[in-house]
């Protein structure tokens, strides 16, 4: 066994060849549990506080031990992160050969195939997407990977990537005449070879269920699978396993067959009128569930007249067209992949309509311009029970936030997880002296129609004493943007809304601002690591526990009644801890860092179930007054108060 002490430990490898590095007996700790269960081939759900350094603390026995790796994340930034720097630190400073590769969807690939018929797509051929087009071609000409993450002038979100990248169902595989050049098959193919593979869940999930199916796989076979941000891996797995389908695969369906026709079948101009027609049906459809946006219930439209009339619009235009595409499939591969796309989205629609399995929930939720039809699992315990049992593989499920006070119960049912080492570490921040927690009086119960205007109210001194530099997170949209109406009426601080721009710029303009507010829903409670000043204050508007009027929460909660249990004690409330620790988790991210985090939610100390939020908090200061608030951002940290209790 590997010694990690030389490793992690005081004038170890990594404190002689990582300039900065700290030894950290915490990241010690867990680096030897982490070896302890690869040698032993059992599982560890290893939560690690933040700055623990638990990259490294799983990476390096994983690495030491010889064995194929495959590590798992959540995120696709993560992904980079890891590929692109942590590993390549590690054997720097380890000295230590091994063969690493980074997977990623396949949408994250250019197809060659789809790029050379592009001039036929119809996104309106605006100056910006024409000029996005040729960056795209130029880049095309030199990439070694593929990765669209690569082509940094054009966003993310742009309409067209779906026009350049492929689907599962759109793609030729085997008849497709770019085959040999394909970036995607390459990448799989230095994946199979890879001793360290850097995935995402989703994938994890796609190769499991390629190999239950008996269709082959995706992935190596692995000795070691590392689960990253574990605390989505559950969550990942529901909409994995479940149905989603919806406009979007309609549309470039019909954008496809346009396409095809334009290139293998110009005698035959009736398919793209026949293709425009089933737009037009989807778009109809789109508006029959109408006109804002929604998410709800299957069964609260499925009866609804206009909902049926457009249903049916779009499944006989369906039928037309697949019994055209079928004459004309042997015109190109191109049209015959259509047309057996044609008869998958018929076959997805039929069975999204008479799904009646008790396990899922159907729901659909309508967007600007698009919607989704959604079969989701309630629960995932059994499918990944059976994932778990077929694996020979060593498991290491690592969060920041695992437990709920201490507590890993929630997380293992969730995965069906049975006989894991549950293990905790908590962060080496000094919470006590760098950060403190205030909780304002007075404020009203967060069903009260004016709750916004009193976080606001409440939070405008707090902002004038940190000088901006705060996130202020809420726990929906409609919260955030009556704040964000509010705020610039109190507070003369640069304000960044989410949705205002993409995510890495707000972000980036908040850094650089250095006196910022930026105001933001679930997508900035985790994943967001703003170090420094620049972020001094988080503010959060309420407890965040889930709407129960989500159709798929609604469901999965009369489950668990009817199986004997407490829906709030077994399900919402260590969901609504989780989602808070994260949250929190923005606050402090460097032993340098000092800040405040405001909880406006007065039931935090106001029902029995608060102090099980605030036992799962880091250790900080904590007050009711606002003067010990100003004091904390006015004074060094040495001559802040002692503040341990909410009565003050």
């Amino acid at each position: 066994m590997y010694d990690l002490a030389s490793i992690f430990g005081s004038g170890g490898l990594l404190e002689e060849h990582l300039q900065g590095f700290r030894t950290r007996p915490a990241q010690l700790a867990m680096a030897q549990a982490v070896q302890r269960a690869i040698e032993s081939k059992s599982s560890l759900i290893a939560e690690a506080g933040t700055g623990t350094g638990k990259t490294f603390a799983y990476l390096i026995p994983a690495i030491v031990s010889g064995k194929r790796v495959i590590v798992s994340t959540g995120t696709k930034n993560l992904q980079d992160q890891l590929f692109g720097k942590d590993l390549k630190l590690v054997r720097d400073a380890l000295a230590v050969p091994f063969q690493a590769a980074l997977l990623k969807g396949r949408s994250n690939y250019l197809c060659l195939y789809r790029l050379e018929n592009s001039q036929g797509f119809r996104v309106g051929h605006g100056r910006q997407d024409i000029a996005a087009l040729e960056s795209i071609r130029r880049w095309a000409k030199h990439t070694e990977t593929g990765d669209i993450a690569e082509v940094v002038d054009v966003s993310e979100s742009s309409p067209l990537w779906p026009h350049v990248t492929s689907t599962v169902d759109n793609c030729l595989g085997q008849e497709c005449p770019n085959l040999a050049e394909c970036l995607l098959v390459k990448a799989r193919r230095n994946a199979q070879d890879a001793e360290v593979l850097v995935i995402n869940h989703h994938l994890l999930w796609a190769d499991w269920a390629l190999k239950n199916d008996g269709f082959g796989e995706l992935l190596p076979d692995p000795e070691v699978i590392v689960v990253d941000e574990a605390h989505q891996f559950a969550e990942t797995a529901a909409q994995f396993l479940g149905l989603s389908f919806g406009s979007r695969q309609l549309n470039e369906l019909a954008n496809d067959i346009v396409m095809e026709q334009l290139k293998d079948a110009m005698d035959q101009p009736e398919l793209a009128t026949e293709a425009e027609k089933l737009e037009n049906a989807v778009a109809d459809l789109r508006l029959a569930f109408g006109v804002d946006g929604r998410r709800d219930a299957w069964s609260a439209v499925e009866h609804e007249e206009e909902v049926v009339k457009h249903m049916d619009r779009v499944k006989q235009q369906l039928t037309i067209l697949a019994e055209m595409l079928k004459q004309a499939s042997v015109r190109g591969k191109g049209l015959e992949s259509c047309w057996k796309r044609s008869l998958d989205a018929m076959s997805s629609l039929g069975e999204f309509l008479v799904n009646t399995q008790s396990n899922n929930v159907r729901w659909f939720e309508t967007f600007k311009r698009n919607f989704t039809l959604n079969c989701t699992p309630l629960e995932i315990s059994g499918e990944f029970a059976k994932f778990h049992h077929n694996s020979d593989a060593a498991w290491v499920f690592t969060s920041a936030t695992l437990s709920v006070a201490q507590d890993f119960q929630h997380f293992s049912a969730s995965l069906g997880l049975t006989g894991a080492t549950a293990e905790s570490w908590e962060s080496p921040f000094d919470y006590r002296n760098q950060s403190m927690l205030y909780v304002p009086v007075d404020m009203p119960e967060p069903s009260d129609r004016n709750y916004v205007a009193a976080v606001v109210n409440a939070a405008v001194p707090v902002l004038k004493a940190s000088r901006g530099r705060a996130f202020m997170l809420f726990t929906s949209h409609h919260a955030l943007q009556t704040a964000a109406t509010l705020l610039p009426e109190v507070v003369d601080f640069p304000l960044f809304i989410q949705g205002s721009q993409p995510k890495a710029a707000l972000l980036e303009a908040f850094k650089q601002a250095g006196n910022g507010v930026l105001l933001g829903t679930a997508s900035f409670w985790e994943g967001v690591d703003v170090r420094g000043e620049a972020l001094s204050c988080v503010i959060i508007d309420k407890l965040p526990f889930a709407s129960p009027s989500d159709p798929v929460l609604s469901a999965r909660l009369e489950a668990i009644k009817k199986q004997g249990h407490s829906p709030f004690n077994s399900y919402q409330l260590p969901a609504a801890v989780i989602a808070l620790k994260q949250g929190a988790g923005r606050l402090i991210r460097s032993s340098d860092d000092r800040g405040v985090l405001m909880l406006c939610d007065p039931r935090l100390l106001s029902k029995p179930y608060g102090k099980v939020f605030l036992n799962s908090l880091p250790p900080m200061k904590r007050t009711r007054m606002l003067n010990r608030v100003e004091e904390f951002f006015s004074m060094e940290w040495n001559m802040v108060s002692e503040s341990g209790n909410l009565s003050e």
